[in-house]
């Protein structure tokens, strides 16, 4: 088809987009995929041939490069090879992916647990392999996009409440016909907002109308609880969530998903979900890497302490000097701009000064909203943050946003 002629709505798309990331090219203003070419000791990057501080990374306990943690992927390629040769139903399933599972349940607290190869499709796979079309999925809104996905192919009734409003979540749990089945899903930490769910009320509307209950730890593995075990620890609410699930990839260094919950829940996802029983299996590397990691963060408590002292400084630093961070109580932290154009004025002055910071604009964020989307981890020193706070109140004053001018 011949895209400069053609009104197909493909094409309206695809010229939309294409229009939108060449304009800001042109502009020196896009800052998507650029490539890291070295990690320098977790809190610093090699980016275009400059070295500058990593601020937009969810390695959030500063675990990647660890030694334990490549040792035993570098054993795993030893044993197993670079990769598995089918899905885990049939010929793919390895001892090492039935321990990285052992090891999964016993740290969150669960008798059992499925991994998959992304927390994106662990979100798709789940709800929608749980529910049908007489049932009924209530979602917050800012949900990550792989749980909205989930609920739209699960074809359950698709129900939304306000964002950590458990007065609207009532609502809708009210609204929902007596004796159907239903499903309440949210984030822990909200990936954008750095957030912190309602549980407990939550977890008491849930069993006041017997809904089944789906978390989503993607950003709270690492970060929430003492031995950052995650929410459930952090109210001090064990055995809560009905499935628990989590990313391989953020706190964990290695690539994949997770749900962890009853074992009868888990040996009905391993052979029911599509994600599981078509995909490949997890690498051997990366599974030896995953499963190390939860064992590092139990040894080694000292990094979710020092995480929660970084993130304070982050936040309260930028809230003195002025800027919006919203209701974050976590490691992500944003720094709101408002238009789009101001939040990638702001990235520009920041990595201009070796910040790597990174813009959230609409769609991703709601029109007004648009923001720097700033993390700090334990691998950060508090000089370290210092300066980048410094840095980035600077771009602010640069542009206009602290003196009302944007």
């Amino acid at each position: 088809m011949n895209l400069e002629h053609s009104e197909d709505g493909i094409v309206q798309r695809v010229r939309a987009m294409n229009e939108r990331v060449v304009s800001f090219q042109e502009q020196g203003l896009y800052f998507y995929n650029q490539a890291v070419s070295e990690l320098r000791g977790g809190a610093r990057v090699l980016v275009n041939g400059r070295e500058m501080g990593m601020f937009a990374s969810y390695s959030y306990l500063g675990l990647i490069g660890h030694k334990r943690i490549n040792k035993a992927a570098i054993e795993a390629i030893e044993r197993y090879g670079t990769g598995t040769h089918g899905v885990r139903t049939l010929a793919g399933t390895l001892t090492i992916h039935r321990q990285l599972e052992e090891t999964i349940a016993e740290f969150k607290g669960a008798e059992d647990a499925v991994t998959y190869t992304s927390g994106y499709a662990t979100n798709l796979t789940v709800v929608s392999t749980l529910l049908g079309r007489n049932d009924y999925v209530i979602s917050d809104k800012l949900n990550h996009a792989s749980i909205v996905d989930g609920c739209l192919m699960s074809g359950a009734k698709f129900l939304r409440f306000k964002h950590n409003d458990m007065n609207s979540l009532e609502e809708r749990l009210k609204s929902v016909p007596q004796g159907a089945t239903k499903l309440v899903i949210a984030d822990s930490v909200f990936s954008m907002d750095g957030d912190i769910i309602d549980f407990p009320r939550m977890v008491a509307l849930c069993q006041k109308y017997q809904a089944w209950l789906m978390i989503d730890e993607a950003h709270s593995v690492g970060v929430l609880g003492k031995r950052g075990t995650g929410i459930e620890e952090h109210f001090n609410m064990p055995g809560t969530i009905d499935f628990k699930m989590g990313t391989l990839s953020k706190t964990i260094p290695s690539v994949g998903g997770y749900v962890a919950g009853k074992k009868e829940l888990i040996r009905y996802l391993r052979h029911a979900s599509r994600a599981y029983i078509f995909s490949a299996a997890l690498p051997p590397a990366q599974a030896a890497a995953a499963n190390e990691a939860f064992k590092v963060i139990l040894d080694e408590p000292w990094r979710v302490e020092k995480l929660g002292a970084n993130a304070r400084q982050f936040i309260h630093g930028l809230r003195n000097r002025g800027f919006n961070t919203l209701k974050t109580e976590t490691a992500i932290v944003p720094v709101v701009c408002g238009t789009d154009e101001a939040a990638f004025a702001m990235t520009q002055a920041a990595q201009r000064q070796d910040v790597f910071v990174l813009p959230v604009v609409s769609p991703a964020v709601p029109p007004g909203l648009s923001r720097l989307r700033a993390t700090v981890t334990a691998a950060h020193e508090p000089a370290e943050i210092e300066h980048a706070m410094n840095v980035i109140e600077a771009a602010g004053r640069k542009i206009g946003l602290l003196d009302g001018r944007v």
